[in-house]
């Protein structure tokens, strides 16, 4: 299949951008890790040794919550084996991580094309869609009750004080948004889309956000029951997350013992810049930054809390080359899955298309 103008228009718009935010990741990774001391840091990763299997086992579980929750998001009768999904999500993830500024564009719906051949392309992409929303819930919950706790418990200088009273008045307001909206299945993304159209957004997205509203909406009323499930193995990702700090820490600060508190703060801090910086390529020179300074306030050292930031990319960076392993094996490049999440895209606009008029003449 050959890229069209189109695709190759945006593969330069974003070249750029993404060589620049990397360029910019790799000089302050390089700045604060000379700033903690390249000794201390070493001497913190050595103490960990067998301890990173450890690391990646419970990397594993949270790889493993979420895929047990997109799994209950299929409706029948159609079914996700669990195996497909773990895998899907590990490749998927994979490509997210080194694919800077669209990485959400692409891994997302890079999973479900991964698995058209198990279940239907639009089950498996409704599903993703509508765990996604069950994941953003439990970050916007996580985050602020983090927030919450650092602010009230922890003297904090001025900069993070404020900027944690703005992170915690947004995520207030965008709960209580979202929980109306599914409240009174508002259809707020198709009537957007519709006042867009009179400046020229093309019909077909109005289309789009009204098909994705039914499927959000319908799900919301015919598996209730699945709801706490659900919700409940978000929550176990965001746990086995703080369990992981607490385990790092365990090993690399003997003098400084880590709290389960502690560990939970710092996961939090992990979460707001996982989903303010994810278009830099591993958050690269971010998370040593921010997990530095909380470091610091939190009464560990800088150095420690730099190198927890590493040795939480070093499990990321297994778990990419994993995904890419899954990739080879099953003989797909980059190249091949962008144009596979292009096409799972494009299906699912086409599969709304002839939907919505079908419903409208019956």
């Amino acid at each position: 299949m050959r890229e069209s103008p189109n695709q190759v228009a945006k593969a330069r718009r974003f070249t750029p951008v993404g060589i620049i935010s990397t360029l910019v990741g790799v000089a302050l990774f390089v700045y604060f890790v000379n700033r903690a001391g390249v000794g201390q840091i070493f001497e913190g990763i050595q103490r960990l040794q067998a301890g990173f299997l450890l690391v990646i086992l419970i990397s594993a579980a949270r790889q493993s919550a979420r895929s047990v929750a997109w799994c209950l998001c299929v409706e029948r009768p159609h079914r996700l084996r669990f195996v497909d999904a773990f895998r899907a999500r590990v490749m998927g993830d994979a490509i997210g991580n080194i694919t800077p500024f669209i990485s959400f564009m692409v891994s997302e719906p890079a999973k479900p094309a991964l698995i058209r051949d198990r279940i239907p392309l639009m089950a498996g992409f409704s599903a993703i869609a509508i765990e996604n929303i069950f994941y953003s819930l439990s970050v916007a919950t996580f985050i602020l009750s983090g927030m919450l706790a650092l602010l009230l418990n922890f003297h904090l200088p001025k900069g993070f004080r404020i900027a944690s009273i703005v992170i915690i008045s947004v995520i207030v307001l965008v709960i209580a948004l979202v929980c109306a909206l599914i409240r009174k299945q508002l259809h707020f993304v198709s009537a957007g889309a519709g006042l867009l159209h009179r400046r020229g957004l093309h019909e077909k997205w109005i289309q789009k956000g009204r098909a994705l509203e039914d499927r959000i909406y319908g799900f919301y009323a015919r598996n209730r029951s699945l709801f706490i499930p659900i919700l409940l193995l978000e929550t176990c990702f965001h746990l086995t997350g703080v369990l992981e700090i607490y385990v790092v820490l365990f090993f690399i600060s003997p003098d400084q013992p880590p709290t389960l508190f502690t560990a939970f703060i710092l996961e939090s801090v992990n979460r707001v810049i996982n989903v303010t910086f994810k278009f830099i390529p591993l958050r690269m020179g971010i998370d040593e930054a921010g997990t530095g300074k909380i470091s610091k306030v939190l009464q560990f050292a800088e150095a420690t809390g730099v190198t927890l930031a590493i040795i939480r990319k070093a499990r990321d960076v297994f778990w990419v080359a994993i995904g890419m392993l899954l990739l080879v094996q099953r003989g797909l490049s980059l190249r091949a899955v962008a144009r596979e999440s292009e096409m799972a895209l494009a299906e699912a606009q086409a599969a709304t298309a002839t939907r919505i008029p079908a419903n409208q003449s019956s």
